[in-house]
């Protein structure tokens, strides 16, 4: 198992930069495929962006590509997401998650962060 921790959200202008980490602690934290999601009130969770293990493989989500950087620090078993060009629209919870599988569906991944607040103003 692997226990998730996120943190670094809060409330940030539009065209505004935040930074997310995901702290991880439990099993072997290379051994995962790292993933971020977010949830607006009233949306289903949507995937974002994922690391592969080693660190070496990513893919994003459209509305974020471009915009987002995911990145992982398997010494320190943390993961990054840096968001650039903040939009309203990226207001939401950011979780966190952990799977062994090359997915982007919520259900694949086994292991969640609780979340962090993220809220964009116009």
């Amino acid at each position: 198992q692997v226990q998730l921790v996120e943190s670094g959200g809060g409330l940030v202008q539009a065209g505004g930069s935040l930074r997310l980490s995901c702290a991880a602690s439990g099993r072997s934290f290379s051994v995962y495929i790292m993933g971020w999601f977010r949830q607006a009130p009233g949306k289903e969770r949507e995937f974002i962006a994922r690391i592969s293990g080693s660190g070496s493989n990513t893919s994003y989500a459209d509305s974020v590509k471009g915009r987002f950087t995911i990145s992982r620090d398997n010494a320190k078993a943390t993961m990054h997401l840096q968001m650039n060009v903040l939009k309203p629209e990226d207001t939401a919870v950011y979780y966190c998650a952990a799977t062994t599988l090359w997915e982007t569906r919520a259900s694949s991944f086994a292991y969640w962060g609780q979340g962090t607040q993220v809220t964009v103003s116009s």
